[in-house]
């Protein structure tokens, strides 16, 4: 009798390891990928002080052009810093690009326009710091 109780202990702590198992697998990918999640793709830059207004504007021009010439691109948005805390460190511009997956975000990056708009920007950069991150 006792082993037939040692068993069944034994049976009923092993389905409930598996069933938590399963279940933390589950929110772990959730988490990390939300069903209504996008990708973020966060482009921050830095121009040369001998950058001209009419480079960065070219610049702006032609990164908000991107958007009606790579339709992966989901949403996208852009602003210049106006932080009254000093921390920019000299980074100006930020770009939000948005997909919808990795798999759109792996076509943006080698896309011929993409490649198009580095090739005007690199001249004039100074630096950029660039960030993914899916949404919570």
């Amino acid at each position: 009798m006792k082993n037939i109780i040692l068993l069944l202990f034994f049976s009923l702590s092993i389905t409930n390891y598996a069933s938590t198992s399963t279940n933390n697998k589950s929110i772990n990918k959730m988490m990390t990928t939300p069903k209504d999640s996008v990708l973020r793709h966060v482009v921050i830059f830095k121009f040369k002080a001998d950058a001209t207004k009419q480079q960065i504007t070219a610049v702006e021009e032609a990164f908000s052009a991107l958007p009606s010439k790579i339709s992966e691109i989901k949403d996208y948005e852009w602003g210049l810093n106006n932080s009254p805390e000093g921390l920019s460190k000299g980074f100006t511009h930020c770009f939000f690009v948005t997909f919808k997956s990795e798999e759109d975000r792996a076509i943006y990056l080698p896309h011929p326009d993409h490649k198009a708009f580095v090739t005007l920007l690199t001249p004039i950069l100074d630096d950029v710091f660039v960030l993914d991150y899916w949404t919570n």
